[in-house]
């Protein structure tokens, strides 16, 4: 038996070398960023200003919007506060870039296609619905969005929309909308391509951002990652029994997918659950299925039939 143990152990520390070593050679690879702070060149002009302005940062400057809208935002005593507040939390670069800097070293260890994008920051308002955009050679963060989850700004969002506007779900949010653009959306509407949809997106997240915690991943609180864990088994039991992962019901995306603020058995466990518990349980199937087959890229993953990485993975939840 002491053998046994001997050799698992030693299979644990050799596969935790592995990974230290990877981690090591992707921090050595170069990355440099080119941040523009909008946000700050925007709070410090003038109206006098507007005209170059628009002919530098004509990206910010919609066609059509009239010079009246951007008058009035000059003096407008909420956009101060907001870049007030901003501030507090982004003084400098520093924050931005160790955030980043490591993402785009993942992403290009990788990716060895991919490219540092122009970052551009703004906070002209809070969107939570588009903290991060990311298009060609160019991405935008509306850093108002990460002020920290019980700030007065956020009053009156939804709870399970604000404990996602915190600084710690940049990184997460960055890595998420690089992963819709490489993964393809599913051909057929079963539910179970999309749980497995979003737990390669998931699974992406893990590989490029290691060093956000579990919770983070998922834009859970740590009670509520805990609860999934807790409750894996009897989940994947409830989906199985209520023959759900071939359905194309439209209202399985509402009820295990979207943002919610619980997700949706109709059980009175329901007030207690996270929502998008679908997108975890995706999540745990692309892991068993790349605990079985390592040999398996992320290129190879991310165009990897449902079903087949679903059928090869075996999944099946162990009670803690």
């Amino acid at each position: 038996m002491k053998k046994y143990i001997f050799i698992f152990c030693l299979i644990i520390l050799v596969g935790c070398e592995d990974e230290n070593k990877v981690e090591q050679e992707i921090a050595q690879i170069p990355m440099e960023l080119t941040i523009t702070r909008f946000d700050e060149i925007f709070a410090k002009a003038t109206l006098k200003d507007l005209p170059e302005l628009k002919k530098e940062y004509s990206l910010f400057f919609p066609k059509g919007v009239p010079d009246s809208i951007w008058k009035q935002r000059f003096t407008d005593t909420i956009q101060e506060q907001l870049t007030v507040e901003t501030e507090k939390i982004f003084p400098d670069n520093k924050n931005l870039e160790e955030t980043i800097r490591p993402l785009f070293q993942h992403f290009k260890y990788y990716f060895p296609r991919f490219k540092s994008p122009q970052i551009y920051t703004i906070a002209s308002d809070v969107d939570y619905q588009n903290k991060v955009i990311a298009a060609d050679s160019l991405m935008i963060i509306s850093i108002a969005n990460y002020l920290g989850e019980n700030h007065y700004f956020y009053e009156g969002i939804s709870g399970f929309i604000s404990e996602n506007l915190k600084p710690s779900r940049l990184g997460p949010d960055i890595a998420d909308v690089y992963a819709r653009q490489l993964i393809s959306q599913p051909k057929n509407r079963t539910f179970l391509a999309k749980m497995i949809y979003y737990g390669k997106a998931l699974y992406l997240i893990d590989l490029v951002s290691p060093s956000s915690t579990e919770a983070e991943k998922m834009g859970y609180t740590e009670d509520q990652i805990f609860w999934a864990q807790d409750n894996e088994i009897y989940m994947w039991r409830y989906f199985i029994e209520k023959e759900l992962l071939f359905s194309t019901e439209e209202e399985l995306p509402a009820r295990f997918l979207n943002p919610a603020p619980f997700s949706k058995f109709y059980l009175e466990i329901d007030n207690e659950s996270p929502g998008r518990l679908g997108r975890y349980m995706g999540w745990q199937i692309v892991r068993a299925y790349m605990d079985k087959y390592p040999e398996v890229t992320i290129q190879e993953l991310l165009i990897k039939p449902a079903d087949e990485i679903y059928k090869l993975s075996k999944y099946k939840p162990k009670k803690n």
